[in-house]
């Protein structure tokens, strides 16, 4: 099927004509129908399969022009980065159309974008956070709200964010559209399901935890983090095959270690991204790695689920997830769009449970490859990798049953029997 079988309108399809596009994905294609129906839709599918399109697209057709201030579609994402991407895709696809759209998010200066609020819109995007700010300052008037788009439900969630989901709710009309679209379908987003859909229809196209099938998956074995260090360093140099790589790692302090590390090793290639940078920060660091200014990002996971960059050869994760499904998003950010990329992940043996995990997850081995001879191992490790007295862990002493030799009866003479308290000894003497 191709795009002009969808029966959409005319400025759509030059939209996506101008764009290239030709064949609807899966997820857009089973979604477009269902949701011009009217019903509610939980789309579940992998990370990079185009599902912003799948709700956008027949949103945009049935949306009709209106001089009415207060938005009537409503579409809520977790990250600032999410917000932008969502966007950026409703530009592309409004070229020819006279919509007007604005995004609101955290860390940013609140009364210019409530001012975009005030001015009238007909599509917001937005963060929980913001969203429910604008709305207790008056501002933002949720009353004329159609549709309801909640995008990355399960990222939601895992960012804590179920109770502002229902504040918002509650806020809504009860009579309105409600689109829910996530890569995993937990317990969790099952539950927000479960709480205010209604005769929802569920498309899943793929089952969750499944990688895109393009992504060639492989790991090393390393002991350490300075062995890490020394493997990527290696692995980095390879600039033809290597040339715009996204490395994750799980915290800030750690993305700012190794960022000074391999900057020094490739200057001015190197970029780092995490919520503690300011916005205008990560807006300009996105820019630089579009625009090949740097070929090498390093982010937290903050940031893998709002992160839709062009031809990203390599993914490498410098440690393991805890949480195996973040793996798969972590991934994701390669083989987009039908092309193929590569994953590399670098696992100490304290992450080879985390690695059990996700392996069950995809039910997929990870492919183990040997650290090549150049890359020096070593063997010292940092403060972090050490074990900590206080570690209950270490600390645990286990009980060990009686052994031969070391545990014998008492005897006949050493044995004393309970007699009862000392006065009722003396009343018996007595």
């Amino acid at each position: 099927m191709t795009f002009d079988e969808l029966n959409l309108n005319t400025p759509l399809r030059n939209a996506l004509s101008d764009m290239g596009y030709v064949y609807p994905t899966p997820i857009q294609e089973e979604s477009y129908s269902v949701i011009l129906s009217g019903k509610d839709v939980i789309g579940i599918a992998q990370t990079g399969t185009g599902k912003t399109f799948a709700y956008l697209l027949p949103l945009l057709k049935q949306l009709k022009h209106s001089e009415q201030r207060h938005p009537r579609i409503l579409i809520v994402v977790p990250t600032r980065e999410l917000v932008l991407q969502v966007i950026e895709e409703i530009e592309k696809l409004t070229k020819y159309i006279n919509i007007r759209f604005a995004g609101i998010y955290g860390g940013t200066n609140i009364n210019t974008q409530a001012q975009l609020v005030y001015n009238g819109l007909d599509i917001l995007v937005a963060t929980p956070g913001r969203l429910i700010d604008l709305t207790m300052k008056g501002i933002l008037r949720l009353k004329s709200i159609q549709k309801l788009v909640i995008d990355e439900v399960d990222e939601m969630l895992d960012l804590g964010f179920r109770h502002q989901i229902d504040n918002f709710i509650d806020k809504l009309p009860p009579i309105r559209q409600n689109l829910m679209f996530s890569a995993t379908f937990t317990d969790d987003v099952k539950d927000v399901m479960e709480s205010f859909l209604r005769e929802t229809v569920k498309i899943e196209i793929a089952r969750t935890g499944t990688p895109i099938e393009k992504i060639k998956q492989l790991a090393y074995q390393v002991p350490n983090y300075n062995t890490k260090l020394n493997l990527i360093e290696h692995l980095l140099k390879n600039e033809e095959e290597l040339s715009r790589v996204l490395i994750f790692v799980d915290n800030k302090k750690l993305a700012d270690n190794l960022h000074s590390k391999l900057d020094a090793k490739f200057e001015n290639q190197v970029g780092v991204l995490h919520s503690n940078k300011s916005q205008n920060f990560r807006i300009n660091t996105l820019k630089r790695i579009k625009t090949n200014e740097i070929r090498i990002l390093i982010a937290t996971d903050v940031i893998a689920r709002g992160l839709d960059i062009k031809d990203i050869t390599h993914v490498i994760n410098f440690d393991i997830p805890d949480v195996p499904r973040n793996y798969i998003h972590r991934i994701g950010r390669t083989g987009r769009a039908d092309k193929e990329g590569i994953a590399i992940s670098l696992i100490s043996e304290f992450e080879e449970e985390n690695q059990t995990k996700i392996e069950e997850l995809m039910k997929k081995e990870i492919h183990i490859e040997p650290i090549p001879k150049e890359v020096e191992v070593s063997y010292a490790y940092t403060d972090e990798e050490r074990p900590k007295l206080y570690d209950k862990t270490y600390l645990k002493i286990k009980k060990s049953k009686p052994q031969d030799g070391a545990f014998h009866e008492k005897s006949e003479k050493n044995k004393q029997q309970n007699s009862g308290s000392p006065s009722k000894k003396r009343k018996r003497r007595k």
